[in-house]
């Protein structure tokens, strides 16, 4: 039986959903040919997607799905997206809302969720993330000192900022220098790792000829802002035997292909099924109750894309202890909160940020309130009376 990638476009009031959507399933494929090709008839009509089905959806737009065959693709990313909107991006309002591939289809990650946990010896409740703050300007010396101020307080990642590259200033592998002692006395004194998922940055080679010699020299994790890299790279990546370790994606990019209503992808379209096709482990993306304008709807359809597929979601942009009650009543336990100045900014310091997170858990898991008025004084406390509670 043949495998198919079905497409679900929608089109806004005014737009004949029908003729275009056997535009997209004409054009994207094999396209018309002529008499000179009639011999290959069969061979040519079996490269053809077909619509499925148009629906009426409210306010005048339309839903049309498309059924691909999976054979017109090599598997990866890259030919995927070109095949379903390359050229027909250029033609006019549509947005793809989903994408259904075949099961297995793409590169699954090495780690996601469960492997994170693994390499962490964290069986049971969320993982607490943070970020490097400030985001430029700082030396390797100071990254390192950040680190050590938050490291023995419990916390299970860092990340670089995404616009922090490869600078002279702040080299990668000098801040990785920096920073792997704090991160072996971590474990030799818990027993537990501590992630640092360091940015990549440079051309194609550059990436992955840093990704090879920052594992070599320890790393324990990546970041890789895929939607300026890049789904080949990612997946390159994900793929490289000399990069055995946590690949981190973020979505920076992510509102220029998907914000618009009639334009670009669905963020789940992206931000879910790509990223897990493509082989990240975890993907960031803003959390509907952060600092950033972002559908509920949405994070949901992220999320489902890529639970799905064992990835780990990484709620973002904004998140702070104050939040616990509201993430940890969608997610649960199996999400990973990332937060930057929720952490760093904490007003007794970052270290009381990373504690702020492990005290919201452990009365999330005894059942007890975290409202203010319920709270002793103490980190979380602290974290609540600053930025409020979701």
């Amino acid at each position: 039986m043949s495998a198919y990638i079905e497409v679900d476009y929608q089109f806004p009031a005014g737009v004949d959903a029908q003729r275009q959507a056997q535009a997209i399933a004409i054009g994207q494929t094999a396209g018309s040919w002529d008499a000179r090709f009639q011999h290959r008839e069969e061979q040519l009509r079996g490269h053809l997607a077909e619509v499925r089905a148009v629906h009426d959806l409210p306010e005048g737009r339309h839903l049309a799905t498309i059924r691909f065959p999976a054979e017109n693709v090599d598997g990866r990313m890259g030919s995927l997206l070109t095949m379903i909107f390359g050229k027909y991006s250029l033609a006019g309002p549509a947005k793809v809302m989903s994408i259904r591939l075949p099961e297995g289809y793409g590169q699954s990650c090495r780690f996601g969720l469960a492997g994170i946990r693994e390499k962490l010896n964290v069986a049971e409740r969320p993982l607490i993330m943070a970020i490097f703050k400030p985001a430029l300007g700082l030396s390797a010396e100071d990254h390192a000192e950040i680190l050590a101020e938050v490291a023995m307080a419990g916390l299970d990642i860092i990340k670089d900022d995404e616009i922090l590259p490869d600078l002279p200033s702040a080299a990668t592998l000098a801040r990785w220098e920096a920073c792997a002692p704090i991160i072996e006395a971590r474990r030799d004194r818990t027993g537990r790792d501590l992630l640092y998922a360091m940015n990549l940055s440079g051309d194609a080679r550059q990436v992955q000829d840093l990704a090879r010699q920052l594992v070599a020299r320890g790393t324990n994790a990546l970041l890789l802002n895929v939607l300026a890299y890049g789904f080949p790279m990612l997946e390159a990546l994900a793929a490289d035997p000399e990069v055995n370790v946590p690949i981190f994606a973020h979505p920076a990019l992510a509102g220029a292909w998907c914000a618009a209503p009639d334009h670009g992808f669905a963020y789940a379209a992206i931000l879910g099924t790509a990223m897990s096709c493509a082989g990240a482990d975890a993907v960031l993306y803003p959390a509907h109750y952060g600092s950033l304008p972002f559908p509920e709807a949405d994070e949901q359809a992220i999320v489902e894309a890529l639970r799905a597929r064992g990835v780990a979601p990484v709620p973002s942009a904004g998140v702070h202890p104050g939040m616990l009650g509201a993430i940890l009543e969608d997610y649960g336990p199996e999400v990973i909160l990332n937060a930057g100045t929720g952490i760093m900014d904490h007003p007794m310091g970052p270290s009381s940020g990373v504690l702020a997170f492990h005290e919201g858990l452990e009365r999330w898991q005894e059942g007890a309130s975290l409202k203010l008025s319920d709270l002793p004084a103490g980190p979380l406390r602290a974290a609540v009376e600053k930025w409020g509670a979701a």
